[in-house]
């Protein structure tokens, strides 16, 4: 079994689903008393969104390039930031490391190109949906992306930070995201994309009548998928 590196803490909520979810796939597929094989690095998230309000992802991309260094350095096989925004910075990381990185956007754009949607929602934070990272991606295999209107984008960035981020999950706050996934599939989306790490504590499978791509169980199915891998 190869090592899976993580660089988390952003959040530490969907850190631990990440932690979990890695762990309990490898027992499903090896059975007995099997868990995975992970090397964490927890970042300081206060220190990641000041960075990231400010717009300072070169700075980003150096600190998160040094701790995927240490990562490879320990031992780690492959790296996975546990997050969609990071990604924006993946690129910088990926030349940092000889070590593959495995980028949530080219998992999750594989994973709806079989699906045969053409047109997907996603929802993020600001910066991954006003970002090109994940349209690129998806534009290149032929899929349209759309997203929220701006008082939409607004809200999920600030409820990702103020609420889930926080472990704190009401009730009008999922009903409120469920309106927006029903208005872009009234705009044509076919499946949704959930975008941020954070927004599958809130939004499960079933709760709207379009598909869902959750892009941490995907994350997590490659990375399971590699470290077992002969």
């Amino acid at each position: 079994m190869k090592t899976i590196g993580l660089i988390g803490g952003t959040t530490w909520l969907s850190t631990v689903d990440y932690y979990q979810l890695i762990n309990q796939k490898v027992n499903e597929k090896l059975g007995g008393d099997s868990s995975a094989k992970i090397l964490l690095y927890s970042l300081d998230f206060s220190v990641m969104k000041k960075l990231a309000d400010e717009g300072r992802w070169s700075e980003i991309a150096e600190m998160v390039g040094e701790k995927a260094k240490i990562l490879e350095s320990a031992g780690a096989d492959c790296l996975l930031l546990c997050a969609n925004t990071m990604h924006i910075v993946a690129g910088d990381v990926r030349k940092s490391i000889r070590i593959p990185l495995i980028h949530i956007a080219e998992e999750t754009t594989m994973q709806i190109k079989k699906s045969g949607i053409k047109k997907a929602g996603l929802l993020g934070t600001r910066f991954t949906m006003e970002s090109d990272f994940f349209k690129n991606l998806l534009s290149g295999s032929g899929i349209e992306t759309i997203i929220p209107r701006k008082e939409d984008r607004d809200f999920i960035h600030e409820t990702i930070f103020s609420e889930l981020g926080k472990n704190i999950f009401k009730a009008e706050t999922k009903n409120r995201y469920i309106e927006i996934i029903n208005k872009l599939a009234g705009e044509g989306a076919e499946g949704i994309i959930l975008g941020c790490t954070e927004i599958p504590l809130i939004i499960k499978e079933g709760d709207c009548g379009v598909q869902m791509f959750n892009t941490t169980i995907i994350h997590v199915n490659a990375a399971v998928e590699f470290a077992l891998a002969n």
